[in-house]
């Protein structure tokens, strides 16, 4: 099993770099502004609650604070792993995954290609290529096609994400909960070396979407 896992890795690094299995390497794109994860918060911050507190009409300043925290929601970290299709999506392009694999009944891949073949509980390191590493995380998984993002409008997810029968089963609070806590979004603001972060830091975030909560939840229209 573990030169199966091995093989796996292998192929999965050499497929991420760019082989066409005939010599002949062909280029991918490299992520723009890729950063170090430690110093994401500061480079690229979520603004805090406090700068909405000037907007005196509840559901205008609901409305703004969850545009804010759009910026990670509608972020290619995230949204990768919520497409609509079974299918998952890399890179800040959103392309199709590759090698092609699927999230099978429950999300964790199929049994002759589960997703622990390749993701393991944290970022595994690339030696040479272009790809600098494979994300990981003790959670990784795709996200079920009722809880699909990409294509959507940030309005669209906003009213999703209050569905319980498109958000997982959660109430608000348990969505607050998920976007605050869960490790598998957290991995958003630590996705391995060449990959750039989503803005901000978790905590700002979970922050937002509680203000969000309490003002009312309320969604853009767009």
């Amino acid at each position: 099993m573990r030169s199966l896992s091995a093989i796996l890795l292998w192929s999965a690094a050499v497929t991420l770099a760019g082989c066409n299995c005939k010599g002949t390497a062909r280029p991918v794109p490299v992520e723009p502004t890729a950063r170090a994860s430690t110093d994401a918060g500061a480079r690229d911050p979520l603004q805090p609650v406090s700068a909405f507190s000037g907007i005196t009409d509840a559901q205008a300043r609901s409305i703004a604070l969850f545009v804010e925290a759009g910026r990670v929601i509608t972020h290619p970290r995230c949204t990768n792993c919520h497409p609509p299709d079974d299918i998952p999506r890399q890179g800040m392009e959103q392309r199709m995954h590759l090698p092609k694999v699927s999230g099978g009944p429950s999300g964790h891949g199929t049994p002759g290609l589960p997703c622990t073949g390749c993701h393991r509980e944290s970022n595994t390191p690339v030696v040479g290529g272009t790809v600098q590493s494979i994300p990981g995380n003790p959670k990784w998984a795709l996200a079920p096609a009722e809880m699909a993002w990409v294509g959507r409008s940030l309005g669209e997810i906003c009213e999703q994400l209050k569905d319980s029968k498109r958000n997982g089963g959660k109430s608000l609070e348990e969505l607050h909960h998920h976007m605050a806590e869960d490790v598998l979004v957290g991995w958003g603001w630590n996705p391995g070396p060449g990959m750039q972060p989503v803005p901000g830091t978790q905590k700002a975030f979970g922050e937002l979407i509680q203000a969000w909560i309490d003002s009312g939840a309320h969604c853009p229209k767009t």
